[in-house]
Parts: structure tokens; C-alpha cells; sequence
């Protein structure tokens, strides 16, 4: 069986990386170039699994075309409730995996200046219409005391510490 990502590097190639090293498993990726002909392709028969974002996949998963087998958060989606997490699924510790949006500024930029940005960007993920608008996409809104440039350090120094290692050992370079 193969796996398919959205393109090298990308989060389902280093989904299918981690999977191989969670389960010793050894199966080729096949890079698409995007989500598109994956989906076709899912829908069609002619590849067995894929990871997806939840926007592209959960229309599918509601018509009942696809299947889902788990999602990569550490909680159960809004956009689908009724798929489990993978660590609800049965599959291995350390299988969370959520995409993030942050907003970066260049090395420098005065301290006001970022936290002038992060005060608007906070109170437009505060409005009830920018919230639904996310949810209906897939997108789960962080706790409000997580919408900090701190936090956000924090959260990016433990993405890279939990994937540089995938990365390496999988020879992954940019492109």
C-alpha cells in the first residue's frame, strides 16, 4: 500500500513519516500535487488512505463517500464530531498532529508594534462572524490565552523539537 502527500514536506507526507516510524511500517509516498487529484483519486478507488484537512474531507465524509478513520487532534473535530481520534482509534501514543496559522513579523519589529498586531488579530478571532466562518472551514480557534506572541514561541520551539527529528531521518530538504 502507498501512501500520498500533498507535496514533499508537506503535513501529510510528514504524517506518513511518522506513521512509518510509529509503526515500523514501510510503505512508499506518493507526492500529488495537492489535495485535488488526492481526493479524486481517494473517491475513485484508485488509492486506499490519505490524510486530509478537515475543510477538503468532511463533505465527502458526511455524503458517506469516503471514510473517515480518525482525525490527528488531541480532541474530536466540531466539523466531525463522530470520527474518533486516532488515539481513540487504537493507533499508537503521539499521533496528534493539529495545523496552525500564526501571524510573524520580522526579526526586530518593535515589541509595540507586535502587540498592537496581536491585539487586533485577537479581537477579530473574537467576533462571533470570523468564528463561524473558521468553523465551518475545520478551523478550531486556540484558547485566548494561547493567542500570544509567548505562546506562540512555545508552540513553534515544541512543533520543531517534536518534527525536525521526522524530517531528518526521513533525508526531507526543501524544495
Amino acid at each position: 500500500m502507498n501512501g500520498c502527500s500533498a507535496g514533499i514536506g508537506s503535513p501529510p507526507h510528514l504524517l506518513d513519516e511518522l506513521v512509518r516510524k510509529q509503526t515500523g511500517t514501510r510503505f512508499q509516498t506518493v507526492h500529488y500535487r495537492g489535495a485535488g487529484p488526492i481526493m479524486q483519486e481517494l473517491m475513485g478507488g484508485q488509492i486506499k488512505m490519505a490524510f486530509l484537512n478537515p475543510a477538503t474531507a468532511s463533505p465527502h465524509v458526511r455524503s458517506g463517500v469516503i471514510k473517515a478513520l480518525g482525525v490527528t487532534s488531541a480532541r474530536r473535530m466540531k466539523i466531525l464530531p463522530d470520527v474518533p481520534t486516532m488515539a481513540e482509534a487504537g493507533f499508537p501514543g503521539g499521533m496528534e498532529f493539529s495545523l496552525w496559522t500564526a501571524m510573524f513579523a520580522p526579526k526586530g519589529t518593535p515589541k509595540a508594534i507586535v502587540n498592537t498586531v496581536n491585539r487586533a488579530v485577537v479581537a477579530s478571532l473574537a467576533s462571533p462572524k470570523v468564528a463561524e466562518r473558521l468553523a465551518n472551514q475545520g478551523v478550531e480557534i486556540a484558547a485566548r490565552e494561547k493567542q500570544t506572541p509567548e505562546s506562540l514561541a512555545t508552540i513553534q520551539k515544541a512543533e520543531i523539537k517534536k518534527w525536525w527529528p521526522i524530517i531528518d531521518a526521513a533525508g526531507i530538504k526543501p524544495q
